[in-house]
Order: C-alpha cells, then sequence, then structure tokens
C-alpha cells in the first residue's frame, strides 16, 4: 500500500534550509513520518528554534528526533561537518533534500561577476557539495534518495533572472547525471521545481517590491500562490519508497502552465 510507502521509520533525512519555508515544512513532515531529521541553515537560533518545534510534533508521536546543525551550505568544510554530524549523531544517512536556495533579481546587464558568481554557489555548487559528501555513504550502503529544489526558472527562464535561471537549470541537469551515475548503488535523485510559493520571506520580498500574494497568483492557473507544505508533499513523496522507480526527473510543482493563445473569460 502507498500509505506503508510513505513510512520513514528509522530513516536519516538531511534537510538544507531547514529552518524556515519549505525546508521546515519538509522536515516537520519527514519527522512526523517517523524521520531522524538533521536541519541546517546559517541562522543558528532561528535553526534551533525550528528544531524545537519539529522535536515536539514528532516525539508527541513516539517518531524520531531532530538535530540543528548551523552550516554556510557554500562553505565546502562546513558541508562535511554537517554530512559527519549526520553520521556520528544516527550512523546512516538516507534522504538529503537540497533546499538552500534564493536569488536577488536584476537586469542582465547589471548583474555583476559577483552576484552571479553568488547565486551559483548557493544553488548548484552547495548541491554538489551535499550530494557529494552524502553520497560517499549513500553509496557505501547501496541506498538514498536525493531530492533538490529547483524552481520554474529552471525550466522555462524568468526576465530578470539570468543567474537564477541558469543555475537552476544546471541544478536539474546535475541532478539528472547524478541518477544516471548512482542509479547502480540503489540511489535516486530527483527535483522539484517549484513555482511561486507563499513562505515568509518570499512574502517579504513581494511586499518590498510593492506586490503581494494575490498579484503573484494572478497569472497562475489556479488562481494562486503555493504554500510551502504543497512543495514538501512533492519532496517527501519523490524521498519516499512510493517513488522507488522514478529517477533523473524534475517535477513541476507550480499551480499549472502559463501558455499563449486567445484570452479567456473568466
Amino acid at each position: 500500500m502507498i500509505t506503508e510507502q510513505l513510512h520513514f521509520t528509522g530513516k536519516v533525512a538531511i534537510i538544507t534550509g531547514g529552518g524556515t519555508g519549505i525546508g521546515y515544512a519538509t522536515a516537520l513532515q519527514l519527522a512526523r513520518l517517523g524521520a531522524h531529521t538533521v536541519i541546517a541553515s546559517r541562522g543558528a537560533a532561528e535553526l534551533e528554534a525550528s528544531a524545537a518545534q519539529i522535536r515536539e510534533a514528532s516525539l508527541a508521536q513516539g517518531k524520531g528526533e531532530c538535530l540543528a546543525v548551523p552550516t554556510d551550505v557554500k562553505d565546502e568544510e562546513a558541508v562535511c561537518r554537517l554530512i559527519q554530524t549526520a553520521m556520528d549523531s544516527f550512523g546512516r544517512i538516507d534522504v538529503l533534500i537540497n533546499n538552500a536556495g534564493g536569488t536577488r533579481m536584476g537586469p542582465l546587464e547589471s548583474i555583476p561577476t559577483r552576484g552571479w558568481d553568488a547565486i551559483f554557489d548557493l544553488n548548484v555548487r552547495s548541491a554538489y557539495f551535499c550530494t557529494r559528501e552524502a553520497g560517499k555513504h549513500m553509496i557505501a550502503q547501496k541506498s538514498g534518495a536525493i531530492v533538490s529544489i529547483s524552481s520554474s526558472a529552471g525550466i522555462t527562464g524568468v526576465k530578470g533572472g539570468a543567474h537564477y535561471s541558469a543555475a537552476k537549470s544546471a541544478l536539474q541537469m546535475f541532478t539528472k547525471v547524478t541518477a544516471a551515475e548512482w542509479g547502480r548503488y540503489g540511489i535516486r535523485a530527483n527535483c522539484v521545481a517549484a513555482g511561486a510559493i507563499s513562505s515568509p520571506r518570499a512574502v517579504a520580498a513581494w511586499d518590498v517590491a510593492g506586490l503581494g500574494p494575490e498579484t503573484m497568483g494572478a497569472g497562475i492557473p489556479l488562481r494562486r500562490t503555493g504554500t510551502p507544505d504543497e512543495i514538501a508533499n512533492m519532496i517527501v513523496f519523490m524521498a519516499s519508497d512510493a517513488a522507488s522507480y522514478i529517477s533523473g526527473q524534475t517535477i513541476a510543482v507550480d499551480g499549472g502552465p502559463s501558455l499563449g493563445g486567445i484570452p479567456l473569460e473568466d
């Protein structure tokens, strides 16, 4: 039964960017399904507060533990310490969620080299560090599931985000090649391409730009933005045994395609 395949009892999951938004929602769902979770982000106080909430939710059901490990995923040595901490604490790694990412939008002609590199460091290089290090242990145990969080920008591109679109597209190809190379070890790798999601940080950024969820969602077929839980639902599925024959794919969770053509009345 599919519900039985969504259990993570005894499994260990690392979630980068796990203190807020999509990462937190994912860690919370995995914990409630029985996983031991290791959440990582740069903000130590915020991260520990999130870990305490996850522990409370999971332990109330007699489920897994949650460990907060402050980490700058752009720092190779910090990522190595994160993976080793997970191994020292739980002895295995079953799931890796490469969720840390983000961007600052701007026209191509004004993106400095430093800004371009920073977006690739955060969205691609960090996933490479985490995948490589966690993958060593997954290869040894002959199993594992890796889910990286991309964006609809990585599929269609977005004006004002040449660097972000290119980075997320690179993440998707990195995922495809990882799946092809490591499938023989029983390791699956997939991407979830998120659309406009009303996470607290996204809403704050939209407010600064004079926008809001209603405006951002107006052009989406479902006429609304998504929630962190809706992305977490797909991440958990892709990490679970219910997706045991899915690998190397990028799945869009974006409220539907926006197409050209004749205007339609609501």
